[in-house]
């Protein structure tokens, strides 16, 4: 039997409670996979965040395992950067769908390109963090990789809250150029901003939580149990991933456009008669 310095879990990990959360991400892979192929993004974070709960319940087993150790550590904790480019992509189309691109404070066009940057130089921090972690051999080996994911997943934070602005300017501004009245353009825009503000407050919710494990530390309360990593990581991007079901527009917006050029089609054929 290994001693218990050897162990990298403060506490058996519970098999129950992580195949639990693989048949869920399982099933909201499969409905991404089947409802939209196009965003590549939420099929792969579903992906690792499947990976990483089957390498969590594997840990059960073997606590001593540093790949399976390091494996669930990152893809859990990376995965939900993939979705935060959806989302920055979900307001690019809905500011092109509604043809408001003048009321952006960024340009349409820079608009995903710079949010999902951050993302990746994130993506980069908290992935070398981790690979600082994995060999770690010292104390103040680990407390790098430690203070660099968590360097890492600050700059997340602010990122992420500089976009959250940028669509609350978008949504004033329309506010304020259509004179207050409803934009019409064939579906419920305000709706779509509307789930894009709780997802975004979710994965907010998320990115703090892990600001404070790894600000706390390897004997810290929420490293130490369980029971945190499902009730803010988990069941949040579950309820993420859920909310996403009904993120996809793009018939509504196809048929609305549709709709409108058979209108304009008609218009013209009726000023020709005429």
């Amino acid at each position: 039997m290994p001693s218990p310095e050897e162990e990298y879990y403060s506490y058996p990990p519970s098999v129950p409670a992580a195949v639990i959360f693989v048949i869920i991400f399982v099933i909201f892979l499969l409905i991404h996979l089947f409802r939209m192929f196009k965003n590549a993004n939420l099929v792969l974070h579903s992906f690792l965040e499947v990976i990483g709960y089957i390498a969590r319940a594997a840990g059960h087993y073997n606590r001593t395992s540093l790949p399976l150790y390091i494996l669930q550590a990152l893809l859990i904790l990376l995965a939900p950067i993939l979705f935060a480019a959806s989302v920055y992509m979900f307001l690019s189309r809905l500011i092109r769908f509604t043809g408001t691109e003048s009321h952006s404070m960024i340009r349409v066009t820079w608009l995903t390109k710079i949010f999902v940057g951050g993302d990746i130089l994130c993506f980069l921090i908290q992935g070398a963090g981790g690979g600082i972690l994995s060999g770690a051999d010292t104390r103040k080996s680990q407390k790098l990789g430690e203070g660099v994911i968590l360097a890492g997943l600050i700059i997340q934070i602010l990122i992420f809250g500089v976009f959250v602005v940028v669509a609350m300017v978008w949504q004033r501004r329309i506010s304020r150029g259509w004179m207050g009245k409803s934009l019409d353009v064939g579906f419920s825009w305000e709706w779509y901003l509307r789930m894009l503000y709780v997802v975004s407050v979710l994965i907010t919710v998320r990115n703090l939580f892990r600001v404070v494990e790894y600000a706390m530390g390897e004997d810290g309360y929420l490293l130490s149990n369980e029971w945190p990593i499902y009730v803010f990581d988990a069941l949040l991007m579950v309820i993420v991933l859920g909310i996403c079901c009904l993120w996809y527009v793009g018939q509504t917006i196809s048929k609305s456009q549709n709709g409108d050029i058979e209108m304009r089609r008609d218009s013209d054929r009726f000023h020709t008669e005429r």
